[in-house]
């Protein structure tokens, strides 16, 4: 690249803007999968995430979250399990780059949650 393609390039990288993607799906139970079906699994987000890394748009893998947790409500409520009111567990996050909400969700496509009726809801980041 030359000097006026890198300084181009480098105020494309600035305008972009962070989008964090929380994946959702129904209370699905992994037990029952073969461990041949959750290798394949594995390898599908991981092609998913890398093509999203490859053009250099991946911020953070993020965590997987436990299924395990508690809600506390106003009142000082207190109950077990983040799961216990709602039928859908949440199950883990990355954070993206991208220039607008539209690019970060075009970024959504294909995830691997949605081949399981899963969800992916793609957030803003505040700067």
């Amino acid at each position: 690249m030359g000097v006026q393609t890198d300084k181009i390039y480098s105020l494309k990288q600035k305008q972009m803007k962070e989008f964090m993607f929380l994946f959702r799906q129904p209370n699905y139970d992994f037990s029952k999968t073969s461990p041949a079906e959750m290798q394949a699994l594995a390898k599908k987000w991981q092609d998913w995430a890398g093509g999203i890394a490859a053009q250099g748009k991946l911020v953070s893998h993020g965590q997987q979250l436990s299924t395990e947790g508690k809600v506390l409500k106003a009142g000082g409520i207190i109950t077990d399990g983040p799961f216990v009111e709602i039928r859908e567990l949440l199950g883990g996050y990355i954070v993206v780059k991208a220039e607008n909400l539209d690019e970060a969700t075009t970024l959504a496509h294909g995830c691997p949650v949605l081949d399981k009726d899963g969800s992916v809801e793609i957030r803003p980041l505040f700067e």
